[in-house]
């Protein structure tokens, strides 16, 4: 599962791993008072077609940072055979690093860094991080510095090329990469508008998948990161519209090691 509003407390989680989920990146853990707005999800359609994408203005886990790493320490101890990565961000390089040493003594497998949300409501967050190659290669250094568990940076779509990032995050020393996260769009429906208003927010579903797979070719496909060696060096973790197991082989063939799914579960639900 990646970091979403599927995973946001102990009780989910626990159900979707008795279903058979192998883990889970759990919803981005940070030291801000995050708020949430609701309603913040709408089901896209088209001319009486299916459902084809979901359009969310989901921040970041509005539980404090200290609770949520309780709930990933017993999800640890309760599923020693599960693969439990905390996703963190952070608004200054101390913060990055307290947040991801928590993350290590919590028994996390991993820790995912969130370069990519598209909707947070302050500047120099989530996506505006993932488009500056530079704090890309400085936080994930210092993350990496940090702690011994491996560090995941999540690449944000909302760029012309994910494959600069994707070079700072190897010549940081990254372990993997998370890609994508959900693509900054706008619905002017009535039906998606929150109080009365349209605004800017992440696109997902199936409809995405197409823009998934070809900026995971780039990196992959990319000769200089060939010639760095990334796939040999970093694990890709591939996101984008997974919902049937073509989907997932797509992404695997494209080099991915695994997959995280998140609009089919909120659509079918976990036992999919």
């Amino acid at each position: 599962l990646p970091s979403s509003a599927i995973c946001t407390n102990y009780e989910m989680v626990a159900r979707a791993l008795e279903a058979g989920w192998a883990g889970v990146f759990y919803k981005t853990i940070c030291k801000q008072d995050i708020r949430e707005v609701s309603p913040r999800f709408d089901a896209v359609q088209k001319d009486g077609t299916p459902f084809v994408g979901f359009r969310n203005m989901e921040q970041l886990s509005e539980n404090s940072y200290t609770m949520d790493f309780d709930i990933l320490r017993r999800l640890k101890q309760n599923y020693p055979k599960k693969i439990i990565v905390a996703s963190i961000m952070g608004q200054t390089e101390e913060e990055w690093i307290e947040l991801a040493k928590m993350a290590e003594q919590a028994g996390c497998d991993a820790v995912e860094l969130n370069f990519s949300c598209p909707q947070m409501r302050l500047t120099g967050l989530g996506s505006d991080i993932g488009q500056n190659p530079e704090l890309v290669l400085f936080y994930t250094s210092y993350v990496k510095e940090a702690v011994k568990i491996p560090v995941i940076p999540k690449m944000t779509p909302n760029i012309m090329s994910m494959t600069t990032p994707a070079l700072a995050s190897y010549f940081a020393g990254a372990h993997g990469i998370s890609a994508i996260n959900t693509i900054k769009s706008i619905t002017m429906s009535d039906s998606a508008a929150v109080s009365n208003k349209k605004t800017v927010s992440g696109y997902s579903g199936k409809a995405v998948k197409p823009i998934a797979l070809r900026m995971i070719y780039e990196m992959t496909g990319n000769p200089i990161l060939q010639k760095a060696g990334i796939e040999k060096h970093m694990d890709i973790s591939g996101i984008g519209g997974i919902e049937t197991w073509h989907d997932a082989l797509e992404f695997i063939q494209l080099g991915c090691r695994n997959v995280q799914v998140c609009t089919a579960v909120m659509q079918y639900g976990y036992r999919i």
